[in-house]
């Protein structure tokens, strides 16, 4: 089942609590402030697309290991896509693995959501771990206490939402956590250059401190979903269209590959970006 978001004019965001949300570059109009503004043209293209087979069943995130091996989390637990297209359950758990990450090419994944009809694990699930591909989960914190539907990883660093108020932020691999800003993120991304976040009006948000506050950054266009690996940050606008962006340069317009439910940056630059049908792979354009 392909997912759709509904995108609206933003609205003014305020200050809350003690931590921040510092407003720069605000214009009225377009979200990303860029109303006068044309797109540039693509730059490249996807170079492999295949139709998933079985297709999945709700796709929540997606991450890529060691190995290149591309996972996937959906309603009813842990798949391997296959570049073919080909689907394959990973292990026995049935959880419903509403949130996805993982330490960027390593075998450790994290997860949360809700357990599946075999499980008597506590609902909500907090969140789970995995060295070695989703072959075996523990708990490693939160359990029955949180749902994370958005998280985002990198070395110690894991940052995530349960739709509450404030992000939560854990800088031991998920066993402590701390409250981060005020921000409702729709996703999230870890780059060499810090934390992003674009809400579900299409706002981008960048933090330098490990999310204790951000600042609104002018993308150039309304962004939907974001990917991060080392120094390449990726998105997918809502018109479809992909986006690069490497360390201190500007976003490049990549491809147009549709609508897009979850992305991730393999090891080596690879791009890949699924839907619960569809795959696609792209390749960075310098």
């Amino acid at each position: 089942m392909t997912s759709t978001v509904r995108w609206r004019r933003i609205l003014p965001m305020a200050v809350l609590g003690a931590a921040t949300l510092i407003l720069v570059g605000c214009t009225t109009g377009d979200p990303a402030g860029n109303s006068t503004r044309q797109p540039p043209s693509p730059t490249g293209a996807p170079i492999e697309a295949a139709a998933l087979s079985p297709p999945l069943t709700h796709l929540h995130g997606l991450h890529v290991t060691a190995d290149q091996t591309l996972l996937a989390g959906t309603h009813t637990g842990l798949v391997v896509i296959d570049p073919s297209g080909a689907t394959t359950p990973v292990g026995t758990s049935d959880d419903d693995l509403m949130g996805l990450s993982g330490l960027p090419g390593t075998d450790t994944i994290f997860a949360s959501g809700h357990p599946g009809p075999s499980s008597s694990a506590s609902n909500p699930l907090g969140l789970r771990v995995s060295s070695d591909g989703g072959h075996r989960w523990d708990n490693r914190s939160l359990s029955g206490q949180v749902d994370f539907h958005v998280l985002a990883a990198a070395s110690n660093l894991l940052i995530g939402s349960d739709g509450g108020p404030n992000l939560l932020i854990s800088s031991d691999t998920g066993g402590t956590w701390t409250r981060g800003a005020q921000l409702i993120p729709r996703t999230l991304a870890i780059s060499a250059d810090g934390i992003w976040a674009a809400t579900e009006q299409g706002v981008v948000w960048h933090s330098t401190d490990g999310g204790r506050s951000f600042v609104r950054i002018a993308a150039p266009t309304t962004i939907g979903l974001l990917a991060g690996n080392g120094a390449a940050l990726w998105a997918v606008d809502v018109d479809g269209y992909a986006w690069q962006r490497f360390e201190g340069q500007a976003w490049r317009k990549h491809s147009w590959i549709g609508a897009t439910e979850a992305m991730a940056v393999g090891p080596d630059g690879t791009v890949y970006a699924a839907t619960s049908a569809a795959l696609q792979v792209l390749v960075p354009d310098r």
